[in-house]
């Protein structure tokens, strides 16, 4: 795999329900990560005193948050309603020259932020909220 644009992961949002995604508009910084928890099981007759772990036990999440300035008001519109709501639309997260994440997320943090002679910005935290499926590219 040769060196990526970050430019080009994008988080993409189900605007109606319907399938129609679009990027969530004016996006900087985006990151995405995987997690697992173990089901530790090791006992008195765990070979040499180590650690065994139960294979595929255990929960499994997603987290992805972003930064950028809104550009766009129908995506900027959409992340508030998505907050406010406490709906777990569609997302697909595309990693480029990886695959792409699709699922449930819930939009769990959107913070604001301003200066007097900058840009309004803001940050974005979601957190999976069901089966992700991942789709290699």
């Amino acid at each position: 795999m040769t060196a990526q644009n970050g430019k080009d992961l994008l988080v993409k949002v189900d605007m109606t329900g319907d399938g129609q995604f679009e990027t969530l508009a004016g996006l900087r910084a985006t990151r995405v990560s995987f997690n697992a928890e173990t089901v530790d099981v090791t006992s008195l007759e765990s070979q040499g005193g180590w650690r065994e772990l139960l294979a595929g036990a255990g929960v499994r999440s997603a987290s992805i948050s972003g930064s950028g300035v809104f550009r766009d008001a129908g995506s900027d519109e959409r992340a508030r309603q998505l907050f406010f709501d406490g709906e777990t639309p569609d997302f697909q997260v595309i990693i480029p020259d990886f695959g792409i994440v699709a699922g449930a997320f819930q939009v769990t943090a959107l913070e604001y932020a301003g200066s007097h002679n900058g840009e309004a910005t803001y940050e974005l935290s979601l957190a999976s909220a069901g089966v992700l499926i991942f789709t290699a590219v």
